[in-house]
């Protein structure tokens, strides 16, 4: 039986937290790591109304998308909803578990899982994800010394690639040839008189934040007085499908079409779907974004999209990207667009934990709105 550790591992290594934004609440909330794990019960809003159906369900973990506590508090009571869901949690030893922006951009993530329940295909990033910045240092150093100054250019960190670390590339040995001048001090040579030494090249990556300290490493554990290196930006990579929001293509219909077939692969609201555009407008490039979307608005307006989809659209934002003349715009319930994710999740947890452990996916509605008149 997997413990919450082992679960809490799972979904980090699905939608790591430090891909999250830096004003968000992500992780473990409430649980003892060491507690084992027989049910788990998704949703996407961490309510009292859920936070019962996890303890009457006797589940051993809550794993959500929205934040249980995304500003500071100064107590949990039970008299505030907030706390009434923790302190019913508590009492049925249930743990919380948040995935909310790391699990926005990733692949297999809220708009990607968002992007397939509305039938699109040939998905990439609206905005892809930028990896970490790095560098490459290229050095020349003669044969016997390439493993101290490999080795001391990795203790101050270069060469750390995923979950490896020391990585360097040597190549075969190559010719040096310098002439040391008045004032030198050189380790090999005689001043005034041209020398030639037997060296390989030494190529490592590095993250740009560290390029000062592990350039002066290199200085410091290279027998030259001057050596010959250089250090260049590498080109940002990016991650394969990671990025915010999705565009993708479907099969050509209308605008009207389209909206129908959105309206249809979303569990039904009293919110329902607002349309904005020519109801026979072609449609066959979508973008979409899971939860509020309207932050992508200025960057869609140019773009190729025939229809962006996307919830909570204010009035002004919508008036004015309409009237440049961009993509029609689909708005959907916030709770429905991101509920597309938790049989994606369900399915996760149940191809990595088998028979062990048990998943549901909440039935409970969490859409605030209730009625529309």
């Amino acid at each position: 039986m997997p413990s919450l550790k082992d679960v809490v591992d799972l979904v980090h290594g699905w939608y790591p937290p430090a891909t999250a934004d830096s004003w968000d609440a992500v992780g473990l909330v409430y649980g003892d790591p060491e507690q084992p794990v027989k049910k788990v019960l998704l949703a996407v809003d961490p309510t009292p109304e859920v936070a019962a159906e996890a303890a009457d369900w006797k589940a051993d973990l809550l794993l959500v998308h929205h934040p249980l506590f995304l500003k500071g508090v100064h107590g949990v009571a039970a008299t505030t909803p907030k706390g009434r869901t923790l302190h019913t949690l508590a009492k049925a030893d249930c743990a919380l578990l948040t995935a909310h922006t790391n699990a926005d951009q990733a692949v297999g993530g809220v708009s990607e899982a968002f992007a397939v329940a509305l039938g699109l295909k040939d998905l990439v990033p609206i905005v892809p994800a930028p990896s970490e910045q790095l560098d490459k240092l290229t050095v020349f150093v003669p044969a016997d010394a390439a493993a101290p100054v490999r080795a001391a250019v990795a203790e101050a960190g270069a060469g750390r690639i995923g979950d490896y670390d020391y990585a360097s590339f040597t190549s075969a040995p190559g010719e040096g040839r310098f002439r040391p001048l008045d004032g030198a001090s050189p380790m090999i040579g005689t001043v005034g008189e041209l020398e030639t030494v037997d060296e390989v090249r030494i190529e490592v990556v590095l993250p740009r934040g560290r390029r000062s300290a592990v350039v002066r490493a290199m200085l410091a554990a290279h027998p030259y007085e001057e050596p010959a290196y250089d250090v260049v930006e590498l080109a940002d990579p990016q991650l394969a499908g990671v990025g915010t929001g999705r565009v993708g293509t479907v099969e050509p219909t209308t605008l009207g079409g389209f909206a129908e077939s959105v309206a249809a692969a979303l569990p039904a609201t009293q919110h329902g779907v607002r349309v904005a555009g020519d109801p026979d407008r072609p449609v066959r490039r979508v973008a979409v974004c899971g939860g509020a979307g309207d932050f992508l608005l200025d960057r869609l307006a140019g773009s190729d999209a025939d229809v962006y989809v996307t919830s909570d659209l204010r009035h002004h934002p919508a008036a004015e990207f309409l009237e440049k003349g961009g993509p029609a715009l689909v708005d959907v319930a916030h709770w429905a667009a991101e509920w597309t994710w938790l049989p994606v999740l369900d399915q996760l947890l149940r191809g990595a934990l088998g028979d062990a452990v048990e998943t549901r996916v909440s039935a409970i509605s969490t859409d605030p709105w209730t009625m529309r008149l």
